[in-house]
């Protein structure tokens, strides 16, 4: 099934056919121009957070925790997208 961005428009309450609005109307390419205009507006006024080393280091940690802890509940990767959900979504 096709995601919002990806459906050609929506059918209105009178049949015609509307595209979708704002950012999630817009095609792809669209919608990482502005991405990247809203980035380098951020580095520009100092508001954009950079990772230094250590804090990279953590977040791989973190990624590499969750990855392993999918892995043996045996929820790997492949099987969360096969079935179209999310490790999140199975906890309670």
């Amino acid at each position: 099934m096709p995601n919002r961005n990806q459906n050609p428009g929506n059918h209105g309450d009178d049949g015609r056919i509307s595209k979708g609005r704002g950012f999630a109307g817009m095609d792809a390419e669209q919608q990482r121009q502005i991405a990247s205009a809203g980035g380098r507006a951020a580095h520009a006024s100092g508001h954009a957070h950079e990772f230094n080393s250590e804090e990279a280091r953590e977040a791989g940690r973190k990624g590499g925790e969750a990855r392993s802890l999918r892995s043996r509940e045996g929820n790997s990767d492949r099987d969360v997208q096969e079935r179209g959900t999310t490790a999140a979504s199975h906890r309670s």
